[in-house]
């Protein structure tokens, strides 16, 4: 198959090498860092870096990704095990392909619409552009026969131009977000285009088995392909014009965190040391809420705001006994809709503040901030309830870094029914986020709940959460992406090997 000459000067630097295993996503594992003597990579602590890290190393995988900063070229680079590919984006392309069509158009929609998408052919335009530039690179990269694993939303054409560059690789694909109703995927300008690009890859992984169902609907809706269970069969034809069918599986694979990493940190005795500062910096109230998320509409962070405000107007919380603590991520801040919401939330929250705080406590500590890992799990530590009232979410991965922090087995978790964890999570208090007085009771009923009860419902989350941790994410994904395989293909190590 063709391989494309020259991407920008990062891929013509690592022409000459080639990777048995290639990740794909929007942002490299690392960040660029501006500086005085001329910038540096700092390592990124996200969910999936977590996740693919050792994997890589147990490969001599490459990653590539676009490294955050526009109208810049960077030389692929070797860190951490992983040779590294930037990929060089316009400004134009951040604010159409990244800002626009990604997240203005297909975050809204497959979040159910909670805010409205906006259909721009010139954001698709741009779209279609910068997934072709993600394709050409990976297949320039991509040793013979070699396994890539392409992430998420924003580059849902990637696996369909893989192949057809390099129909000699192993593809496979991972929605980190919802994949929406048929009633709702349908609305989509270019909801075919998607579903061929998504079908390009022999594995299609989902957080939900009803984001697989919906997926699969599509599929047989749009394109009229059989899909059935996990199955989905595209026609196709070969070299010679014969007719042939490729197998499409189509299923779920619930992603989670590195469960023994916040372990660890919470039996750090210096962070249960700053989680009593906590509480006691709090005013060492009876009963400590939090909220952790990024801010965004689908969190539900106005729901619980207004929950816990009713809780205080109504006396069936003091506001002296009872502090709801928010930490709001800031996030997408140059799309109108994000600083629309954070004005709202901060609206509430002076509201709520303004009516129940007293001169030495704060019915709501609101913090718009980032805060490093060791921080949260003291956060998380001190918290007795923790609120993820999500309105949609993939999975939300805040309840099980909760669950695996609370190593005392104490706490408890309040849990949308709507975020993918709740498939998992059972023993949490199931709730509907849109029903404010339900929601009111669960959180009356979370911290009335005596020690026995906390207890038995903790352990039995962690139980989940430990055993299902990232790893054994990431390596089921490559085991059954393994099997679709020829059997000359290079094989990918998973991490227990």
């Amino acid at each position: 198959m063709p391989f494309p000459e020259q991407i920008g000067s990062t891929i013509s630097s690592a022409a000459s090498r080639t990777f048995n295993f290639v990740v794909v996503s929007n942002r490299l594992p690392v960040d660029r860092v501006e500086r005085g003597d001329g910038g540096a990579w700092q390592h990124s602590p996200g969910g999936l870096v977590t996740a693919l890290e050792p994997v890589m190393s147990s490969n001599d995988g490459a990653w590539v990704g676009w490294p955050g900063i526009a109208d810049r070229d960077f030389e692929s680079f070797e860190s951490d095990g992983a040779w590294l590919v930037p990929i060089r984006l316009s400004e134009q392309e951040v604010a159409e392909y990244y800002e626009g069509f990604s997240n203005d158009t297909l975050w809204p929609l497959y979040h159910d619409v909670i805010a409205q998408p906006s259909y721009h052919r010139e954001w698709w335009e741009s779209y279609v552009e910068v997934n072709r530039r993600f394709a050409e690179a990976a297949a320039s990269v991509a040793a013979e026969k070699a396994t890539v694993w392409v992430q998420d939303y924003q580059l849902q054409l990637v696996p369909a131009m893989l192949r057809e560059l390099r129909d000699d690789l192993t593809i496979g694909f991972f929605n980190h977000i919802p994949f929406p109703a048929y009633g709702i995927y349908s609305q989509l300008p270019w909801r075919r285009q998607i579903v061929e690009g998504l079908l390009g890859a022999d594995v299609i992984g989902f957080q939900r088995n009803a984001d697989a169902g919906n997926f699969a609907r599509a599929v047989r809706r749009i394109l009229g392909y059989s899909a059935k269970g996990t199955i989905i069969e595209v026609p196709e034809t070969d070299d010679e014009g014969r007719a042939r069918v490729r197998t499409v599986i189509a299923r779920h694979f619930p992603i989670s965190i590195d469960a023994s990493g916040y372990e660890k940190l919470a039996n750090d005795p210096g962070v249960q040391e700053r989680a009593r500062q906590i509480r006691h910096e709090l005013g060492d109230p009876k009963f400590v809420m939090l909220g952790v998320d990024r801010l965004d509409y689908t969190k539900g962070i106005g729901h619980r705001i207004k929950a816990f405000g009713e809780l205080l107007a109504e006396g069936r919380l003091s506001g002296e006994d009872a502090i709801l603590v928010q930490v709001a991520s800031p996030s997408r801040e140059r799309v109108e809709t994000y600083r629309q919401l954070r004005d709202e939330i901060e609206l509430a929250v002076g509201r709520i503040n303004g009516d129940y705080s007293t001169i030495g406590h704060q019915a709501i500590s609101y913090l718009h901030h980032s805060y490093p890992r060791e921080e949260m799990v003291a956060l998380f530590l001190a918290a007795d309830v923790m609120l993820v009232t999500a309105l949609r979410d993939g999975m939300n991965l805040v309840a099980k870094e909760y669950v695996a922090s609370r190593v005392d087995e104490d706490g408890v978790l309040v849990l949308s029914e709507f975020a993918g964890a709740a498939d998992e999570l059972k023993s949490a208090l199931l709730i509907n986020p849109h029903d404010i007085d339900g929601l009111k009771d669960a959180i009356m009923t979370a911290v009335r709940m005596p020690k026995r009860d906390r207890a038995m419902r903790m352990r039995a989350l962690r139980r989940r959460v430990i055993e299902h941790d990232v790893a054994r994410w990431s390596n089921t994904f490559l085991e059954v992406l393994g099997r679709t395989q020829p059997a000359d293909a290079p094989a990918v190590a998973t991490t227990d090997e």
